[in-house]
């Protein structure tokens, strides 16, 4: 059932705009609140590029991009039978991509506030859209190793 998808994406895309809202609030811009000294803090940035800081200042290309691929994904998963792993997947993925959508359009930058320092290596600034991204791709990845590994026996 497809309507899971866009289910786990609302759901997503709240918890996105609600911790990004929270952050605004507690903190200005470029202010940090350290959570655990030399490795994790909060610090409010505004990134005007994609993922790890790339094409930065492209905001509206990235914006059109976002929205072009959202359109594309979507027409993917309305066409493709989905098991429930997957409708959960592609659901934190679809969230991840609207939240950050979201910010580009109409902010002409993206909230990005978890700060990790790890193994001294100052890990880009990223927020809970990108985590909903990675970790959906993630799952999809696994489904797909685990499919083809069952279809070799």
């Amino acid at each position: 059932m497809k309507k899971r998808v866009y289910i786990y994406s609302l759901i997503g895309l709240l918890l996105d705009i609600l911790s990004k809202m929270f952050m605004v609030s507690k903190l200005s811009l470029g202010q940090s609140k350290i959570i655990i000294d030399g490795f994790f803090k909060f610090t409010l940035v505004h990134n005007t590029g994609g993922a790890f800081g790339l094409f930065h200042n492209n905001t509206l290309l990235l914006g059109i991009i976002g929205v072009i691929f959202t359109g594309v994904f979507i027409y993917f998963i309305e066409r493709n039978n989905l098991n429930r792993i997957e409708e959960f997947s592609y659901g934190m993925i679809l969230s991840g991509i609207i939240g950050n959508i979201i910010d580009r359009l109409f902010r002409g930058y993206v909230i990005d506030f978890f700060d990790f320092n790890i193994f001294g290596y100052d890990y880009p600034v990223f927020n809970v859209a990108d985590i909903f991204i990675v970790v959906g791709i993630i799952l999809v990845i696994l489904i797909s190793i685990k499919e083809s590994i069952w279809k070799k026996d």
